[in-house]
């Protein structure tokens, strides 16, 4: 087996980076109609004109599992932080359509770990945190899921979590991608080990469940932009993520492409490694190639151009 080029942003790491070049070259090409050409069954490529539409879509995913479940059936959705835009807007849709979330369930899907244990709700950075003030808080009282049925990853009870995943059904499950192309905390691993060669195979990655992960320098990096004004040095290094094993409990997985966490080269590589079945786990979203029900949606605006343009 040919031996995979070191990485050019982390050696130390897998990632991207580390594909061939002409894969890269192919997916820098792509239009947004190459994009919308991608779907085939089981991947579904979804374009929204104006953000107002794209984020109504996202929240409407949260009512659509909500309203399905009942006591002898419950339902929920596991959602991400990134994007955010969407909380405040399931909050008030709950509110104007009085739906009782008795019966609903929801899973946080990540949460940052400091010196083995996850962060509290009181750290600046901390998800849980996030969608409470967001969202949950903004429920009326008389409208809200039992504090049971708010399922946020902790670490002295990651087993706990992952069965959460079998006594109610997981609806969908949501995220954005970050630039090292990972769903939730679902990073590249690092060139060690076993791994030094080869990254782990599909199938090794997806046996993953619900663990405490070591970041990507990326990964740290993104979020110190995009969340924490740049300031690296307040990211934790660590991450406690729902994992492969449970995205495979979820009845579909929906992915949301705003344009402002990964660039317009990361949106077109893992649709194109998804629409062609071209899983590699130095690509973590890639590994969607096999999961029967996926769905990109891109905020047209979003998408971008992989041309060079200078500033």
């Amino acid at each position: 087996m040919a031996a995979r080029p070191l990485s050019l942003v982390a050696p130390d790491w897998w990632d991207y980076t580390t594909l061939d070049r002409g894969l890269l070259d192919d997916a820098a090409r792509l239009t947004a109609d190459d994009l919308f050409a991608l779907s085939r069954p089981g991947f579904t490529v979804r374009f929204y004109d104006t953000i107002e539409e794209f984020y109504l879509a996202e929240a409407l995913e949260y009512i659509h599992a909500w309203r399905q479940s009942t006591p002898e059936r419950p339902a929920g959705i596991c959602g991400p932080i990134g994007p955010t835009e969407q909380l405040p807007l399931v909050a008030r849709l709950v509110n104007e359509l009085e739906i009782d979330l008795r019966h609903a369930h929801f899973w946080g899907m990540d949460e940052w770990v400091v010196d083995g244990r996850e962060t509290p709700e009181s750290f600046s950075l901390s998800f849980a945190k996030a969608d409470r003030e967001l969202c949950f808080d903004r429920i009326r009282a008389d409208l809200r899921m039992p504090e049971s049925n708010l399922h946020f990853p902790r670490v002295a009870e990651i087993d706990a979590f992952r069965r959460s995943f079998d006594e109610a059904r997981c609806v969908v499950m949501q995220g954005g991608q970050g630039e090292i192309k990972h769903w939730a905390f679902n990073d590249p691993v690092r060139r060690a080990g076993v791994f030094r060669d080869q990254p782990p195979t599909p199938a090794e990655y997806r046996q993953l469940g619900t663990r405490v992960v070591e970041l990507h320098p990326m990964t740290i990096i993104q979020n110190a932009r995009t969340s924490g004004g740049g300031v690296v040095t307040n990211v934790p290094t660590q991450a406690l993520t729902v994992g492969p094993a449970e995205t495979w409990k979820a009845e579909k997985v929906s992915i949301w492409h705003a344009g402002t966490h990964d660039n317009p080269f990361g949106q077109r590589l893992t649709a194109l490694m998804i629409g062609k079945k071209l899983p590699d786990s130095s690509v973590p979203m890639s590994l969607l190639a096999d999961h029967p029900n996926v769905q990109f949606n891109y905020l047209r605006s979003g998408i971008g151009s992989c041309a060079a343009e200078m500033h």
